[in-house]
């Protein structure tokens, strides 16, 4: 089975459709896939529900998509450092999910493990947890949490081989294993690819069986939210 697509446009063709549920890797800017977010922009799908540990920037990242209103939901931890999603968020034009940081990282990964559900203390007491059951264990008092399953991944690697087996540099893992595992059809795109058996199993960070189709980007931007430089 031949994984591997020439652009990111022919890795979307066929998969992405209007109302689905997309997950997409990526902390703040850093380990985003920024060729495949912006075919998917390009690709004209709209009422999209994004799980992502925020929606990227202005103009950038997932803001992209904000900016033509193709995403309806954001499913988050974050949601500083984007003008338009505070802006549409507080007109009442974009539906959030606001989930601590942990708990959206677990959801992921419970969904890819096929768990269908978890508890934890965090949220407790607070509105994270309305509308959520509340069990007690050990005198301790827990909300259940759902987890996730996207209809489609978009993750970002640094390096894969033709069978999908994946490695992550440093910070740029992310949360980018846990979206890759909670797809049902994972997207993956990579700086370098290489031939199968060229990389160390034990170097491995994900496996192949959790994808579906790659595309390489070399040369990425990996742009930089706030550029801080200390005085010569």
């Amino acid at each position: 089975m031949n994984k591997v697509y020439p652009d990111a446009a022919s890795a979307l063709a066929g998969v992405v459709q209007d109302g689905q549920t997309i997950a997409v890797g990526g902390f703040g800017l850093c380990g985003i896939p920024e060729a495949l977010i912006g075919a998917l922009r390009d690709s004209g799908v709209k009422n999209l529900t994004a799980i992502s540990n925020n929606a990227g920037v202005d103009g950038f990242g997932l803001g992209q998509l904000l900016e033509t209103r193709q995403i309806k939901k954001m499913i988050a931890s974050y949601v500083g450092e984007n003008k338009e999603f505070a802006r549409q968020y507080l007109a009442g034009e974009l539906e959030l999910e606001f989930t601590p940081q942990g708990t959206l990282a677990e959801k992921l990964r419970a969904g890819g493990a096929g768990i269908p559900a978890f508890f934890t203390k965090t949220g407790v007491g607070t509105i994270v947890a309305d509308g959520k059951e509340i069990r007690e264990f050990d005198g301790e008092q827990y909300v259940m949490e759902r987890s996730l399953v996207a209809d489609v991944a978009l993750v970002k690697a640094w390096k894969a081989d033709k069978a999908g087996n994946l490695v992550f540099r440093k910070t740029a893992r992310n949360f980018n294993p846990n979206a890759a595992m909670a797809g049902k059809l994972t997207i993956v795109e990579v700086e370098q690819l290489v031939e199968v058996g060229e990389i160390d199993p034990d170097a491995v960070h994900l496996p192949g069986i959790f994808v579906h189709r790659i595309v390489v980007n070399a040369t990425p931007e990996k742009r930089i939210e706030q550029r801080t430089l200390r005085a010569n």
